[in-house]
């Protein structure tokens, strides 16, 4: 089906933003959606402001986070037969009138998710803001494989029916990271649009995040992730993944294929993510299982395997296991291991082996980020001449 305007309601999410509320709901009365205000339990009767605005409104007795706010409006809607839900802040960082971007955006690739993409103007942008989107996107790139460049953004667009058979958990600001996550593992294409954002004075910005307890939720939520994507079980899929065009444009062509998995994930810092990633991990002592184990994680983190396996090949015997045996013995007797009896490295295999993997967790990731940063700038050096010849 196609998604029309009439399929949209606009809702903005409210928790103690009174005093900006009118402010966004008269500009949103511009855009032609039909509006919903979903008050979170809020104490400064911010609704009291809407009476003379014609927009519907309902109230969340006691405060249960952003996210139930969103769910409860996204329920609202399907109740009332929308397919769609824009949800806009009520603090007036976002201009409602910007709505119709992601409305068109989604119209042509019905259904999808469509995320607002904050023009974050570097002198005007909290540093906090900055580098919790970055790192943000870091995670849910490496969760999902998609390159998004705005994950924290509140202003969406979301298919209602497809958000609402989620298992969806939680309820404050990591409900937005969990729903992109999982919408992307359920193959709900997800796309965004530039949008504007402003940012008032700091002693005028009225923000809820607690920088504590919603970072820690956030890092957990990351974290459970990650260890979930490291499972090798099928994720359910509300729409199918459609492969055939992959497999007509390759065929059975290996040559193909190898240019293909070679130029895969090539970004100058993803690449530098799987050279890490391939140090680490050889520096491990996975015995006889190097390569398949870093193939397997490569693959599930949407990181380049030839450079990731390629990487791991300069941890191979002796050099780098000694140096972690070694490192390890250290770290546990304050020497190194200069017994090279065959009591010390053949009858304590097993104590060697314990060295080897407490001084891996030291060494892996000092070699990868040295290999990392190598491979970074350089490779950041070969896309800037490459896109200098093209333009010249």
């Amino acid at each position: 089906m196609m998604l029309e305007k009439k399929d949209i309601l606009l809702v903005i999410p409210l928790f103690n933003h009174g005093s900006t509320i009118a402010r966004v709901v008269r500009k949103a009365q511009t855009t032609g959606f039909e509006i919903l205000v979903v008050d979170d339990g809020s104490t400064d009767n911010g609704l009291k402001n809407l009476k003379s605005l014609e927009c519907d409104s309902i109230r969340l007795e006691v405060n249960q986070g952003k996210g139930a706010a969103i769910l409860a409006g996204a329920k609202e809607a399907r109740r009332r037969g929308f397919q769609a839900i824009i949800t806009v802040d009520a603090d007036d960082q976002h201009n409602p009138k910007e709505a119709s971007r992601l409305f068109k955006k989604a119209s042509a690739n019905w259904p999808c998710c469509i995320i607002g993409n904050r023009i974050m103007d570097q002198d005007t942008a909290p540093g906090s803001s900055l580098f919790g989107r970055a790192f943000s996107n870091f995670w849910v790139r490496l969760e999902t494989g998609l390159e998004l460049d705005d994950t924290q953004s509140g202003f969406r667009l979301y298919p209602v029916n497809e958000m609402l058979l989620l298992n969806l958990t939680r309820s404050r600001y990591d409900f937005e990271i969990e729903v992109l996550v999982k919408m992307a593992w359920a193959g709900i294409p997800i796309d965004s649009v530039p949008i504007s954002v402003h940012y008032p004075k700091a002693d005028e910005r009225i923000s809820h995040f607690d920088k504590f307890r919603d970072n820690v939720r956030l890092s957990l939520l990351h974290t459970r992730f990650v260890i979930r994507r490291l499972i090798p079980l099928p994720q359910p899929r509300l729409i199918a993944e459609n492969n055939d065009q992959e497999k007509v444009r390759y065929g059975g062509n290996p040559w193909k294929i190898l240019k293909k998995l070679c130029r895969e994930y090539s970004s100058p810092f993803f690449l530098a993510v799987a050279v890490w990633l391939g140090l680490f991990m050889g520096a491990l002592p996975l015995i006889a299982c190097h390569t398949v184990a870093i193939i397997y994680v490569a693959h599930r983190f949407h990181l380049n395997k030839i450079a990731a396996v390629a990487a791991s090949q300069f941890c191979m015997p002796p050099v780098v296991p000694v140096l972690c045996i070694q490192t390890g013995y250290f770290l546990q007797n304050g020497s190194l291991l200069l017994d090279l009896t065959w009591k010390k490295w053949g009858l304590e295999v097993h104590y060697r082996f314990w060295d080897w993997l407490l001084g891996s967790l030291l060494v892996g990731p000092l070699l990868g980020l040295i290999g990392g940063s190598l491979v970074y700038f350089a490779s950041k050096s070969l896309h800037q001449r490459k896109n200098n010849a093209s333009i010249g």
